[in-house]
């Protein structure tokens, strides 16, 4: 028996959410799909994730929404995180933080067979938080978590590829699959290395003719002045980009494939400017679920 995940690459904005729903449902069928992973760190106005977003998302059928750097930049995810347990926030935070950084989940499709999921945020390129090593924290998690399953999937959310090319090397043989998070370009270098299946980023969730999954134009400006600006939506390009792994009942990878997957429906510009992105900064308000 083997399990196939898709991994569901960082969704940025309600243009990555508007895709969520209208690609995931025929991916699923076509790649007989039997567990889902999503990270949705940009999910709401692009930076992090409101709790009407992440039980949203967890309806439209992501089993297990991971975050990063931006875990806690909507105040009610923070209140929500412990009540959420398909929720995942990096399990290098501090002890006792809101949430949790790892987890066993059953998977359904597969007679309740156990899939465990965790998450580390890299060192580089955060000024914001300052967490523990990445490096000494996964040999710990993945020999708990391997007690209960073999199944471990590893998302290493990490702004260098020095950083994930390290854990590359480091963790190989130590969880299933190690899936590159936060850079939203999707790689070119999908493999399975001593049982692990690796990619250094498996991309975003959203527009393609963006900066980001966002507005080309406020981001142009934003570099240009020096003074931030919260972008809205590019709404051009819609894709669902990720991986699909499948892994052993020993744990071992068998494969793993980088995924493209166009949305043929539009998301309409005034959707878009509709949500409160541009004028809500890391702690605003999060713009409602797609219609």
């Amino acid at each position: 028996m083997s399990i196939r995940i898709l991994y569901v690459a960082e969704i940025v904005g309600k243009a990555g959410v508007f895709t969520v729903k209208k690609v995931l449902p025929q991916a699923i069928r076509d790649l007989r799909v039997d567990f889902v992973i999503g990270n949705a760190d940009s999910a709401t106005g692009g930076a992090g994730l409101g709790r009407q977003h992440a039980v949203y998302l967890r309806k439209l059928g992501l089993e297990v929404i991971t975050t990063g750097e931006c875990a806690y930049y909507k105040r009610d995810i923070v209140e929500h995180m412990p009540k959420a347990p398909y929720l995942l926030r990096p399990a290098n935070y501090p002890y006792g933080n809101p949430g949790r950084g790892y987890r066993v989940f059953a998977c359904p499709a597969k007679g309740g067979a156990k899939v465990a999921v965790v998450q580390l945020l890299g060192q580089a390129g955060f000024p914001r938080v300052h967490l523990a090593n990445p490096y000494q924290a996964i040999v710990e998690l993945a020999r708990k978590l391997r007690e209960e399953t073999p199944i471990v999937i590893l998302d290493f959310h990490a702004a260098t590829t020095a950083e994930k090319r390290m854990m590359a090397y480091h963790a190989s043989g130590l969880v299933s699959a190690i899936i590159g998070s936060h850079t939203k370009a999707l790689t070119a270098d999908a493999c399975v290395t001593r049982g692990t299946a690796y990619i250094t980023d498996a991309g975003r969730t959203g527009s393609l003719q963006s900066v980001g999954g966002l507005d080309p134009a406020t981001r142009i400006g934003e570099y240009l002045s020096g003074i931030s600006a919260w972008a809205k939506d590019g709404v051009e390009g819609l894709e669902l980009q990720g991986c699909l792994v499948e892994v052993g009942e020993d744990g071992k990878a068998i494969s793993i494939e980088a995924l493209r997957l166009p949305c043929a429906e539009r998301l309409e510009d005034k959707k878009a400017e509709a949500a409160p992105q541009a004028e809500a900064g890391p702690e605003g308000s999060e713009s409602d679920p797609v219609d």
